[in-house]
């Protein structure tokens, strides 16, 4: 049974050739993606038996969805199929000055029409050591949120180290309920909360006149969780970035060194890519601030390659935290 789950939706990815704009686009290039499952592609290149939990359309469209990602490596055993349609986004990838754009056409996917009853968690989580959630999926339906508290719930039964990354997009939320009805009772049975001091703010009421102290009211609120982590970008111009983290363990706070990141080849997918890192590290290394850097490296990679995937190795990321970023020719 896989070591790491993930739950959330996938979605068709039509990205402008190049850095085409909309308007000049006569054809998309297709890939599939997700947050969640983004996470889960990274964890299976670097040898951890990953697992993606979703709902597809039963169509070839669902079929070749579960086909990309069993090409990534990820396990899809769990995935169900029902209703008929694809969650979509397109992408127009900026440069210089001018900003990426992505539009959404999720409305009435797949996955928000899911019944949580069609998922048996005692199943899918057996023998599982991590489960990862994002406040993306709650915001769907109710149906996905529900489906997702049974199985925060189920991973706290068996004593399942859960993730959660709780940055949302309001414009989601149509279905009568805000983040801060849904988010908290999710975060409760979370043990590593990745957020900043503004979406404590905003989902859990919790204030801080700085990260730390924001994380230190929001551990007393709500004790199973216990660490907190939050990057930090620097946008120089859509293709130059800095990037570092942050994570406070309950008594210090560990932070990493700016990468500089330049060119940026495609950024979408960088902050899953950190937290597959910071998952990995943490599973792999006894050694929070070498877990925390890893993360950041491996995100750093990701803004190097096409696509929502992070497609590397351990050594690359190794590499990067290290220090080697010359981009030398291997031979």
């Amino acid at each position: 049974m896989a070591q790491i789950v993930s739950f959330g939706e996938v979605l068709m990815r039509l990205s402008t050739p190049g850095f085409s704009r909309f308007e000049q686009a006569r054809q998309f290039n297709v890939t599939y993606a997700g947050g969640e499952a983004n996470v889960a592609t990274a964890l299976s290149f670097w040898g951890h038996h990953a697992a993606h939990v979703t709902r597809f359309p039963d169509s070839p469209i669902g079929r070749a969805a579960t086909q990309y990602l069993n090409f990534l490596g990820v396990d899809t055993s769990h995935i169900i199929y029902g209703a008929s349609r694809m969650a979509v986004y397109f992408l127009e990838t900026g440069v210089a000055m001018r900003g990426s754009q992505i539009v959404y056409d999720r409305a009435n996917s797949s996955l928000a029409e899911i019944d949580p009853k069609e998922l048996d968690w005692d199943v899918i989580l057996k023998d599982a050591k991590w489960f990862h959630w994002a406040g993306i999926t709650p915001a769907l339906s109710q149906g996905a949120a529900d489906a997702l508290l049974d199985a925060i719930q189920t991973a706290r039964k068996y004593g399942i180290t859960v993730s959660g990354d709780i940055f949302y997009r309001a414009n989601l939320w149509k279905y009568g309920k805000r983040p801060s009805e849904i988010l908290p009772e999710l975060a409760a049975g979370t043990d590593v909360v990745i957020a900043n001091s503004e979406n404590i703010k905003e989902i859990f009421g919790i204030g801080g006149n700085d990260f730390v102290e924001s994380c230190v009211n929001l551990q007393k609120a709500y004790p199973q969780v216990s660490l907190v982590v939050d990057t930090k970008r620097t946008s120089i111009s859509a293709s130059h970035n800095l990037l570092r983290a942050y994570l406070w363990n309950g008594t210090d706070i560990l932070e990493t060194n700016d990468i500089d990141i330049n060119p940026i080849i495609d950024r979408v997918g960088g902050g899953d890519a950190f937290i597959a890192g910071l998952i990995h590290g943490l599973i792999s290394f006894n050694d929070q601030q070498k877990a925390l850097e890893f993360g950041v490296a491996a995100s750093a990679l990701k803004h190097t390659i096409e696509g929502d995937a992070l497609i590397s190795t351990i050594a690359e990321v190794e590499a990067i935290r290290q220090g080697e970023t010359s981009g030398r020719i291997k031979r």
